[in-house]
């Protein structure tokens, strides 16, 4: 089945699908054809408020049946949606804004305790208000090009700043669709996507593979090991995708829950344990077990294949996707060439053309090794980059905003190992005026995303640097 836009491939789902239950969000339930319905409905609503061919409007809610239906409401009447990480404070947020050119934002008000009051770059809409109801239901979708921009996703970058991803309709439809294949996504299976819809592995290999295949999706806001293991047990999911975290944490907290349903995992990480996927695949019952290797540049690059050995899965990301082309550079950067390579980042040629090179390579950042079977292994980032609990963290965005306190002369931040996070954030700071650790952390948490909190602070009288000036975090480490 080939479709040339993500909207006609959704809206196709009620003659696909029809009476099968499409989305269960808490006491709501959506077959197909309600869904699409309601999805209809929302692009008109967009389409009334002046969302038209190429306008950019964000989502900044945590996961429910109205980001979905907004999602491809929005993507039906034309727009391009602007994801926004629902960890952000208002500043982020608001940067993000202002630099897509978004029309509007919609929000979800008190989630995480959040306020909504401090956006002030665009209008903003609660997605529960009953906006996406008031729509006159559009038939057809607006775009009906495939290599139409379809979203803006943003991302960090080492300067700190986060860029936007541009992705047309034809790579997400011809990669998700493989997705499915190797992660043996199928018709009927029951999918809880707890990984965030503001990113690549909630948004298009969660709801778009479901989409695609005929998976009821079960969206989860927030990562509650109870109330996992209750909705595990209530709506028999078959499918299961998260970061090694998720799996830990799956395993300590099973108790006596009935998980007898579960088929399928999906992971992804530079190092697994050997020792936790022999434990998924013995104490659990998944029976596939797929990781992988992606960037919101180019989607998932690589992916493990049925009948891979514990070890494989564990300590490889898996080989090439079809027309993906994996190579490792001299220094030993992962290089990635093939439809999936984004169109470029937003208003930066600069960037884009350090990004990806005049032979179509994307240089991403991480450094790599290829065995001879085509199997990549991830074993460090260039760009220092860390992961904390599934979510990218960049030191230089960290340092940016500590600098920002009056008592912070100059800081430094490096991953560090976590039991349960794998890695968090260790900073190292020279004061200008007193200030204590628990003070600058506390702080920390009302200017940035939690997961970029640094977890310490160790106080220096001077950062080691060398001749150009630049810290040498190899020896902070």
């Amino acid at each position: 089945m080939t479709w040339a836009t993500i909207p006609e491939m959704v809206l196709s789902a009620a003659d696909r699908f029809g009476a099968a239950e499409a989305v269960v969000d808490g006491e709501l339930r959506l077959t197909f054809t309600e869904l699409v319905g309601r999805v209809r409905t929302a692009a008109g609503a967009f389409a009334q408020a002046g969302v038209g061919k190429g306008d950019r409007v964000a989502i900044w809610a945590p996961n429910s049946a109205e980001w979905i239906i907004a999602a491809f409401g929005l993507l039906t009447a034309g727009g391009v949606l602007v994801p926004v990480n629902t960890r952000y404070k208002a500043e982020e947020a608001n940067d993000i804004l202002t630099r897509s050119g978004a029309k509007m934002v919609l929000v979800q008000e008190g989630f995480l305790g959040q306020s909504y009051e401090g956006v002030t770059a665009v209008p903003a809409v609660d997605i529960k208000s009953g906006f996406l109801d008031t729509g006159t239901p559009l038939e057809k979708p607006v775009v009906v090009d495939g290599e139409e921009i379809a979203d803006i996703l943003f991302t960090s970058g080492t300067t700190g700043r986060p860029k936007g991803v541009m992705m047309n309709h034809a790579q997400t439809l011809r990669l998700y669709e493989e997705w499915c294949n190797q992660a043996d996504l199928r018709e009927g299976d029951r999918y809880l996507i707890v990984n965030p819809f503001f990113h690549n592995f909630g948004y298009k290999a969660g709801i778009v593979a479901a989409l695609i295949r005929g998976a009821t999706i079960v969206p989860m806001a927030v990562l509650e090991m109870d109330r996992l293991l209750a909705l595990i047990e209530r709506e028999r999911i078959t499918m299961l995708p998260g970061p090694p975290t998720l799996y830990h944490s799956l395993l300590a907290a099973q108790g006596d829950a009935d998980l007898s349903s579960l088929r399928c995992a999906v992971t992804g990480s530079a190092d697994i344990p050997v020792e936790l996927i022999r434990r998924m695949k013995e104490e659990l019952p998944f029976r596939s077990i797929m990781t992988g290797y992606g960037l919101t540049e180019a989607g998932t690059a690589t992916a493990s294949r049925p009948g891979d050995s514990f070890e494989d899965i564990a300590t490889t990301v898996g080989k090439a996707c079809d027309g993906v082309e994996v190579s490792i550079a001299t220094d030993g950067e992962v290089l990635i060439r093939g439809y999936t390579v984004m169109q470029g980042y937003l208003d930066d040629p600069v960037a884009t053309a350090e990004t990806i090179d005049a032979d179509g390579w994307l240089h991403t950042g991480d450094l790599g090794t290829l065995d001879e079977r085509g199997y990549l292994r991830i074993v460090g980032r260039k760009k220092d980059m860390f992961i904390v609990g599934g979510f990218n963290a960049y030191p230089a965005e960290i340092e940016g905003f500590l600098l920002e306190h009056p008592s912070v002369a100059q800081a430094a931040v490096i991953g560090v190992p976590d039991e349960r996070l794998g890695e968090v954030g260790r900073a190292f700071v020279v004061r200008r005026g007193p200030v204590t650790e628990e003070e600058l952390i506390t702080w920390s948490r009302g200017k940035m995303a939690g997961f970029k909190v640094p977890r310490s602070v160790e106080f220096l009288e001077s950062l080691p640097l060398n001749a150009s000036g630049k810290v040498m975090k190899d020896q902070l480490r």
